[in-house]
């Protein structure tokens, strides 16, 4: 039988980090990867709904491989899904990184920084690191100004997968 990672559940003041739920989270997350407003600076185009099952299931399986991921994260006062925060370090990335992905009707209320703020929380005093990257599009202002609140500088252009992001590092 499969191991069972319990992922630890974060809480703030308006959402909570958890665990993903198929029955709950999929169609909105199928949604949300749907929307190429969304998509637009990550693969650059829409998903599939098969696209977004396996992406929700990579986003599954990060927490059993590495023991940390990204949470599937809720608005507390409505127990609406309104994306994912959290941790990839897959095979072949530059390092443990923070990433956020929200579905547009929930963009410019300050989740992802608040949701990020309290990850990065985790990731200093319960895991341990002591730095944190984000690789994010050149172009995407939005995402730049969350990493900034965060406490994160540019440290340099990459290459990942054949497209130019921007590091920028987050230090305890």
């Amino acid at each position: 039988s499969g191991q069972e990672m319990e992922i630890p559940k974060l809480e703030t003041e308006r959402l909570i980090l958890r665990e993903w739920r198929e029955e709950t989270d999929f169609e909105t997350y199928a949604a949300m990867m749907a929307d190429a407003d969304v998509m637009r600076f990550l693969l650059g185009e829409p998903m599939s709904r098969f696209e977004a099952w396996r992406s929700m299931a990579f986003m599954v399986g990060h927490w059993t491989l590495r023991g940390y991921g990204h949470w599937a994260v809720e608005e507390r006062a409505t127990g609406r899904f309104v994306g994912r925060v959290g941790f990839l370090n897959p095979d072949g990335w530059p390092g443990f990184e923070i990433g956020w992905t929200l579905a547009r009707e929930h963009w410019g209320k300050g989740f992802a920084t608040e949701a990020a703020r309290r990850a990065l929380t985790h990731a200093f005093h319960e895991m341990g690191r002591d730095h944190v990257i984000s690789l994010i599009d050149p172009d995407n202002a939005p995402s730049i100004a969350v990493a900034t609140r965060l406490g994160e500088t540019h440290e340099s252009e990459f290459d990942l997968m054949g497209k130019q992001v921007r590091m920028l590092l987050v230090v305890k």
